[in-house]
């Protein structure tokens, strides 16, 4: 607890406050570790010398103090002189020594610059023995200071002329913030060594171990005409990219590492070859080198033609499993045995869209690759429609259940797109709220008009899930929540549903079985080569549809699974979202 503090004076100074409320932390039962805490930091010597400085400062302030004379360095170096011309007492020794000492001589120069005011760094003066080559040209030395970030510049040789030019600034770099060197200029001296006949490699080198204060020598380009703009270009990355891991960079150092579905603020695209980016989120304000998409998807259809990457996966997937969830994924049908036929269903089950066709070889000029999605910010405003809830899942995630307890919770906020079936009504279900239960042939003149955006055939009967539904369900101003097959995206990204994608997949490590362990009914019948199976498809879904996923659900249980869901469906209509650059503009 902390006592009543006693009064204090006005005269009285900071660290004699400190002292006064460190004197009254008494910890007690409830709240000992915190004041025991408070009572370490206010008793910590640093804290009191801080304090006496401040008060110090604060008082020599008032006094608007001004310089005795503005030379203290010349003055301690011509008595440092005077002393050493005769013999010394002691004390003469004594400040002899002292005027000596590195520290003096950098406290007295400090001084000087204050008192004369003379903030600016002084250059080296230009060297006498400049080369016959460069009489006629214009130079510049130009003196940067660099710790242990890098220059922020990248090098390279002009092959008509052999000189080493600067190829690129990168934004918020030490050569950038200094305003002293631009594209175009040619390097010819570092820290005074002669580097025209270095390698830029070498070169580049050279700059990344140097560190404090690097002098260069520069002959200006013609035109100063490189002054970028900062753009307002974001992309979400689609791709993994590991500079040092890529041969093809102008500079390592340089390069920008990424995951795919990071942000990226590109702030250049002047060179074709190599953007300028920065990662939204990062506190660098400095930034790096990424692939343009034009040489990223270049490259990678060359590496395809060449064999050495395959073409990117997109695997046909089942094309409706709504009606195996909907009528097996249910409490009645919880065993190992429906499980198993489920399962088998999903191999066996055939396309309703369209036949694979024959095995061919992938065209690189015709492939779709992964690089980037420029990407803006979706800002959810009262009155608007809520965004669709797409859920996606991989073998044993159960989805449909997931998302029934959700709507079971809150229905008044939540709907569910209510699919269609071919199949006889049972004597439980009603029209609209199970199924909407319509003719064969008036389901396939659905499917012709093409109002579904996934349909499939099970045990003979049709099922389908259309955009009528959906609308249905926005229109009355709820979240609409729908399980679909990913294929079925390709539909729904739309600046009308603005999906937000949220895959869903049970937690399979090794030798972990929580989700099927004992306690479970769903332990019957799984064996491990099922979980493998499951494991698989999570990992097959993940790389053929997670650049169209906003969050992974990872499934411990129905309840935490449960609660982690509401919390991401308040965010999304509450918080911000990157979303396709289309779908905000108009």
């Amino acid at each position: 607890m902390i006592e009543a503090m006693p009064i204090v004076s006005a005269s009285t100074g900071l660290h004699e406050i400190l002292a006064l409320l460190t004197s009254q932390l008494h910890p007690d039962a409830n709240h000992k570790e915190d004041l025991v805490f408070l009572k370490d930091v206010f008793s910590e010597k640093s804290i009191g010398y801080l304090m006496k400085i401040h008060e110090k400062l604060k008082q020599y302030e008032k006094h608007s103090p001004t310089p005795v004379l503005h030379s203290a360095s010349c003055l301690a170096e011509d008595l440092a002189e005077e002393l050493q011309n005769g013999p010394l007492e002691d004390d003469e020794q004594e400040l002899l020594l002292l005027l000596s000492t590195p520290h003096l001589k950098a406290v007295l120069s400090a001084h000087d610059t204050v008192a004369q005011k003379k903030f600016d760094p002084v250059l080296p003066p230009l060297p006498d023995d400049l080369d016959d080559d460069l009489e006629e040209e214009s130079v510049k030395i130009v003196r940067l200071v660099k710790n242990k970030e890098p220059l922020g510049a990248t090098i390279r040789r002009d092959e008509a002329t052999g000189a080493v030019i600067v190829a690129r600034i990168m934004r918020g770099g030490a050569a950038d913030r200094s305003g002293l060197v631009h594209v175009g200029d040619e390097l010819r001296e570092v820290n005074g060594n002669l580097i025209t006949h270095k390698r830029p490699d070498e070169i580049s080198q050279i700059l990344s171990q140097s560190q404090g204060s690097i002098t260069l020598k520069i002959i200006p380009a013609v035109a100063d005409d490189d002054k970028m703009k900062e753009s307002k270009v974001y992309i979400r990355a689609l791709f993994d990219y590991t500079p040092f891991e890529d041969k093809a960079t102008p500079c390592q150092e340089a390069g920008l590492p990424f995951k795919r579905g990071d942000i990226l603020q590109v702030v250049s695209q002047e060179d074709p070859t190599w953007w300028q980016a920065k990662r939204v989120g990062d506190c660098n304000l400095r930034a790096a080198l990424v692939p343009s998409a034009q040489f990223q998807e270049r490259r990678l259809r060359y590496r395809m033609k060449m064999g050495s990457v395959s073409a990117p996966i997109s695997p046909k997937a089942p094309t409706y499993e709504r009606a195996d969830r909907e009528d097996c994924d249910n409490k009645s049908a919880v065993n190992g045995k429906d499980i198993a036929s489920l399962r088998r269903s999903f191999r066996h089950r055939k396309d309703r869209q369209g036949s694979p066709g024959e095995a061919h070889t992938p065209d690189a000029n015709h492939t779709e690759f992964l690089i980037y999605e420029e990407v803006a910010q979706y800002f959810p405003r009262p009155g608007e429609r809520p965004r669709l809830i797409t859920l996606i899942g991989s073998l044993g995630a159960r989805i449909a259940e997931l998302k029934q307890n959700v709507i079971a919770e809150n229905p008044r906020r939540y709907g569910l797109a209510v699919p269609h079936t071919t199949r006889a009504r049972k004597s439980h279900e009603r029209e609209g709220v199970e199924y909407h239960f319509i003719s064969k042939a008036a389901f396939e003149a659905d499917i012709q008009n093409g109002k579904f955006i996934e349909y499939g055939e099970y045990k003979e009967n049709l099922y389908g899930t259309s955009l009528d539904s959906i609308h249905r369900v926005l229109d009355q101003n709820k979240v609409c929540l729908v399980d679909v097959q990913p294929e079925a995206l390709k539909t729904l990204r739309t600046a009308e549903f603005k999906p937000y994608v949220i895959f869903v997949r049970p937690r399979i490590g090794d030798g972990q079985r929580k989700q099927f362990g004992s306690s479970s009914s769903l332990s019957v019948g799984v064996t491990d080569d099922d979980l493998q199976e499951m494991k698989q498809s999570a990992e097959q879904m993940d790389e053929c549809y997670g650049h169209w996923v906003d969050y992974v659900l990872v499934k411990e249980d129905p309840a935490s699974a449960l609660a982690e869901l509401q919390v991401v469906l308040e965010k999304v209509q509450m918080e911000p979202q990157w979303v396709p650059a289309s779908w905000v503009r108009r």
